[in-house]
């Protein structure tokens, strides 16, 4: 069991290389954590998100979680002693233009007091907006549940049934779904879908091409890999890279 270092929660940016990671840590702030550059990922105990430019991820006090860098990567955070959200659990929110700006101009340090008290108010009133995004993965516990989510990590291409998977590790169909529903709190197509996305946005982050994506991570087609990853993120793959 690696030990969990505290950290002070505070607020910056620093530049991240490719593959870097901020090893398993808690800190007593709540903490806004953005990759304003790169896709960053986001894990905790319970799970994981992947943050591209167009999502912050929310980090409530105590909440052990590390991070780890695919591409180049400028992380942002903003430290917060209060919780504007009212967000009990970490959570993705939709980052709009302005608040991608409001976040770097906040966490570039310059200006005076005042005048970076006002940002803050006006930073916090955009992402109190915010919707929340789904780009949760969660965990799950049951060690056949896991084998099979283990099987889809090593290969996000894998097309078998969960019927079929089942078989392979000794579960039934029937008991693998219950699962799911109960530790995953999603359906099985729902959750490869979602690791499936995490990958992909991994892969377009270390220079993959749309089209290698699709592949690697099991779309039928580019075309549905397209489309896909537009009504997820709100945008086309090559848009992200771009």
């Amino acid at each position: 069991m690696p030990e969990i270092r505290q950290d002070p929660g505070s607020t910056g940016r620093r530049p991240i290389e490719p593959g870097g990671e901020i090893d398993l840590h808690w800190h007593d702030r709540h903490q806004i954590v953005y990759a304003g550059q790169g896709v960053l990922s986001v894990s905790t105990p319970a799970g994981s998100w992947v943050a591209p430019a167009t999502r912050a991820i929310w980090v409530p006090a105590r909440m052990p979680h590390q991070h780890r860098a695919y591409g180049q990567t400028t992380l942002h955070t903003v430290g917060l002693d209060e919780n504007p959200l009212g967000l009990e659990a970490p959570s993705a929110l939709v980052v709009s233009p302005l608040l991608r700006e409001l976040i770097s101009a906040y966490t570039s340090g310059a200006g005076e007091v005042g005048e970076r008290r006002r940002l803050l108010g006006v930073l916090l009133d955009q992402l109190r907006r915010s919707d929340e995004s789904a780009t949760y993965l969660p965990a799950p516990r049951d060690p056949r549940l896991t084998e099979v989510c283990d099987a889809l990590r090593a290969d996000p291409a894998e097309g078998r049934t969960l019927a079929e998977l089942g078989r392979s590790f000794g579960a039934s169909e029937r008991t693998l779904s219950r699962l799911c529903k109960a530790e995953l709190g999603m359906s099985f197509p729902q959750w490869r879908t979602q690791l499936r996305l995490h990958v992909a946005l991994v892969l377009l982050a270390e220079g993959e091409s749309v089209t290698r994506v699709a592949h690697r991570t099991g779309w039928a087609s580019t075309s549905a890999f397209i489309d896909t990853f537009r009504r997820a993120f709100g945008h086309t793959p090559g848009a992200r890279r771009a």
